[in-house]
């Protein structure tokens, strides 16, 4: 198992056309379908109820904020062809049920092919190393554009 996502990776799981910029929902399930829009619009959800059942399946098993404002909704389905991560971030923040009450106001989506083996926990991992650092986190609130978005996630988890 790889432990780190592939530095020439980073575009081919997020490009431009995942990341929004634009205030999400407050509410948690509208933002998830916000996330999950994006990554369906750039055509790699195949079946997006099938992918949102298991988004939703998935956070009533357990939450998906890891705390200090970090919400990461994520699931395995036959519904997505290949990895794909979706970011949005949030000023007035979504509960997303951390265990430190705090809303998420970054927001990222990892969706993972159901046969993807190990790609979910190492996007999962990567993604959460990266994020527990202040500066990163601070990058991204303040990023103008996806570029910003991008550059940020390529040095911070490849």
């Amino acid at each position: 198992m790889a432990d780190a996502i592939a530095h020439d990776d980073v575009e081919e799981l997020i490009p431009a056309s995942h990341i929004s910029l634009t205030e999400p929902p407050a509410e948690k399930e509208a933002c998830i379908e916000h996330l999950l829009d994006l990554l369906v619009e750039s055509g790699r959800v195949d079946d997006r109820q099938t992918a949102l059942d298991a988004l939703l399946a998935r956070e009533e098993q357990t939450t998906t904020g890891v705390g200090m404002g970090i919400g990461i909704p994520h699931a395995k389905t036959d519904a997505v062809s290949e990895s794909s991560l979706a970011f949005t971030r949030s000023t007035s923040g979504v509960d997303f049920g951390s265990m430190d009450g705090e809303p998420a106001t970054l927001v990222f989506m990892i969706l993972v092919p159901e046969a993807g083996g190990e790609d979910h926990l190492t996007i999962l991992s990567s993604l959460s190393r990266a994020l527990m650092h202040d500066d990163i986190r601070d990058r991204l609130h303040e990023a103008d554009d996806e570029a910003a978005v991008q550059a940020t996630l390529r040095e911070a988890i490849a």
